[in-house]
């Protein structure tokens, strides 16, 4: 069985490819100066780890070798354990648990970002650790949303709730308070991700968190947001809008394997301070995993 460190290595291949190459071309057994340093700065930019991450990095290392001889294979070493300090007060688990049942986990995120699809896998992971647990299609916009939710409940064995009109608040209460009466663990809440609105979407967003609030008012427990890395710096806008509708607590970053620009996995942190609980490689079940700062840099930076 291919070991998660092999699957986020091949994962990441496009963006450290580009990255190794990049320093490796830049770096010619030269002393580390000023025109180096301009250009490591400008490739980890090209990367999308972001101007500030990318200047504080190349000053990181110039603190350390400027004028000095320096190897590719150092200055990816020197990058390398620069984001992973950056990087590890964001890596935090996400465990389903608190004082009250269920824990309510409300899931954000933008039409194609691969949301539906991590509630499905997280619901597979949880009930497979043996949480009682049920999902509710909340994204009553999109038929598509709710058919692969189906999908993926009866993949995993737990109950999907699924609103007969497109009133995504009703549905949420009516399926809080029938998870209550189970005693169910986990509710994990499907929403919509029309960003072409913001003003509606935040308001049925509010209005959602509202209704939950009315059953108890401490949940959601979680409010996770699904970002797609294949966009790029616009993941951070991203956050920017879902943080105005509704404070998200966490994040999860999927589609790292389909993009060149992965490198914004650590811009998104430097710059929102979130928690990333965890990151998506590819469509398999285990292909989403709880977020390490140390595989994923020393995975970023390798050759």
């Amino acid at each position: 069985m291919t070991t998660w460190f092999k699957r986020l290595k091949e994962g990441l291949k496009k963006t450290s490819s580009r990255l190794s190459e990049g320093i490796t071309t830049l770096i010619t057994h030269r002393k580390l100066d000023d025109e180096m340093l301009e250009e490591l700065e400008e490739l980890l930019i090209s990367s999308d780890l972001g101007v500030a991450t990318a200047r504080d990095l190349v000053q990181k290392l110039a603190k350390k070798r400027y004028n000095q001889n320096i190897t590719p294979e150092e200055v990816r070493e020197i990058f390398a354990e620069e984001i992973e300090i950056l990087l590890n007060p964001c890596a935090l688990p996400l465990t389903p648990k608190g004082a009250s049942k269920p824990f309510v986990v409300l899931v954000l995120g933008v039409n194609g970002a691969g949301k539906t699809t991590t509630i499905g896998k997280l619901a597979k992971q949880w009930k497979d650790q043996g949480y009682q647990l049920s999902l509710v299609a909340g994204d009553t916009f999109r038929a598509a949303a709710t058919e692969q939710l189906e999908i993926w409940a009866k993949r995993a064995n737990v109950p999907l709730e699924v609103a007969p009109t497109k009133d995504a608040a009703g549905l949420v209460y009516d399926a809080l308070q029938k998870a209550q009466t189970r005693g169910d663990d986990i509710v994990m809440i499907d929403t919509a991700g029309r960003l072409h609105n913001k003003t509606l979407l935040m308001e049925e967003l509010k209005k959602i968190r509202r209704v939950i609030q009315k059953i108890d008012p401490t949940a959601p427990q979680a409010t996770l947001l699904v970002l797609d890395a294949t966009t790029g710096q616009n993941a951070l806008t991203q956050v920017k809008v879902f943080q105005e509708a509704v404070d998200v607590s966490g994040l999860i970053v999927t589609k790292l394997d389909g993009t060149a620009k992965g490198g914004v996995l650590v811009a998104i942190a430097q710059q929102t301070g979130l928690p990333i609980h965890a990151i998506g490689v590819g469509e398999a079940i285990e292909d989403l995993h709880t977020f390490s700062a140390k595989d994923f840099a020393k995975n970023l930076m390798e050759r």
